[in-house]
């Protein structure tokens, strides 16, 4: 049986594994300007931690490579994609995102 005092030691550890990270560059870079080249590169790692999240799901079908046509997903990403890169808009990009998953499914039968 675990003790008590394992438990707690345990949740402690992930408290700290999981907030140091995050916590620790706010202290050192909070008080300094970082150049504009770090900035521009910080712009675009919340696109890049979503594409590389999101890509698998899209592209791989039960651990397969799958493009073909009854990839759904696939398929609805590539306009939700183009409204997403024209309007910027997360609203619009979730809409046609479900617009056309809802409507090929009700309309074609698919997925």
């Amino acid at each position: 049986m675990i003790s008590q005092g394992r438990v707690f030691v345990t949740i402690v550890g992930m408290l700290v594994v999981t907030y140091l990270p995050r916590v620790l560059p706010l202290w050192l870079f909070s008080s300094r300007a970082l150049p504009p080249l770090a900035i521009a590169w910080l712009r675009y790692v919340p696109v890049a931690v979503l594409s590389a999240m999101l890509l698998p799901s899209l592209v791989l079908d039960e651990g397969r490579f799958a493009l073909g046509g009854h990839n759904l997903y696939f398929w609805a990403a590539i306009p939700t994609f183009f409204v997403a890169w024209k309007t910027r808009s997360l609203f619009a990009s979730v809409l046609v995102g479900m617009g056309v998953v809802a409507g090929a499914r009700a309309l074609l039968n698919i997925g």
